[in-house]
């Protein structure tokens, strides 16, 4: 498991009874994680002490409870990459921290490329790859179905000093997008891809992460250009083991191309507890 070094800014305290507590900056949270099965009793004062608590709902989301003082919008650091954080609907606040390892990696392989790199974000949410990418010098065409989160990605893209980069914002249907611009021939040296289980395009396109997993990656592969660098999906649901997703990268995305493809998850420690959650797997084809 590959686990996230160096976010001073956030911290996952303690986790317990279905919750995590986090510390967000200043800012302390506790939302709920079903994976926190042991009860071990909630010790630490902090548990007291969180601004706001998320609670879910028995009928399907959920909602905030502020118990302190929560700013609407605030920041944090990761190195020299700022986000701007949220409260937001189903407990999410903008950002997933564990994906600051694979912002780690994307900035790594192009720094070490010694060439111009184009990159395509695919569900590319708040731009967290988006501005990694963007700070070591790559172009990048940043693609959500969300007007929202687009414009919370330019927020960030500010936020970090790239914003006047080579950026191409897009609120586009991405499945429909890859269509398009393999019609259009257009090529791409890196592709990030994180989709949802189950999300809507802007035009109501309903989107089952198994159902249209695979058709995507085919699609995607022909867009890689013919000197590729990476090609990186991240995966949310526990249905898709580590065998199938690195499976279907091999076989869909680089059957004919040299280099390697590993599959792993990624996590985040627990300061209290002598565990690291998992948040997930990522599936990395490089060069």
């Amino acid at each position: 498991m590959r686990t996230v070094e160096g976010f001073d800014d956030f911290e996952i305290i303690d986790a317990d009874a279905g919750e995590r507590l986090e510390r967000w900056g200043d800012i302390i949270l506790i939302r709920p994680d079903p994976q926190v099965i042991w009860q071990q009793g909630k010790s630490d004062p902090r548990w007291q002490k969180a601004a706001a608590v998320y609670h879910r709902s028995s009928s399907g989301g959920g909602y905030w409870e502020k118990k302190g003082f929560v700013p609407e919008v605030w920041s944090v650091r990761y190195g020299d990459l700022t986000f701007n954080l949220k409260p937001m609907g189903f407990k999410h606040t903008g950002l997933f921290p564990e994906q600051a390892v694979n912002w780690t990696l994307a900035r790594r392989l192009i720094d070490e490329a010694g060439r111009p790199v184009s990159v395509l974000n695919l569900f590319a949410y708040t731009g967290g790859a988006t501005v990694a990418c963007l700070k070591s010098g790559a172009a990048v065409t940043h693609v959500d179905a969300s007007r929202g989160m687009v414009s919370w990605a330019k927020e960030n893209a500010a936020a970090s000093g790239v914003d006047g980069g080579n950026v191409r914002w897009l609120v586009d249907d991405c499945v429909k997008f890859v269509k398009r611009e393999i019609r259009r021939g257009k090529k791409y040296d890196a592709i990030i891809m994180d989709p949802p289980s189950y999300g809507r395009g802007p035009s109501g396109e309903i989107w089952k992460l198994e159902q249209g997993l695979f058709e995507l990656l085919s699609d995607a592969g022909k867009l890689l250009s013919d000197d590729p660098l990476f090609f990186m999906l991240n995966s949310y649901t526990g249905g898709l083991s580590h065998t199938i997703l690195n499976f279907m990268v091999r076989t869909c995305v680089v059957p004919h191309m040299k280099g390697q493809v590993t599959t792993d998850e990624i996590g985040l420690e627990v300061t209290k507890k002598d565990i690291v959650l998992p948040c997930g797997n990522t599936t990395v084809w490089m060069k």
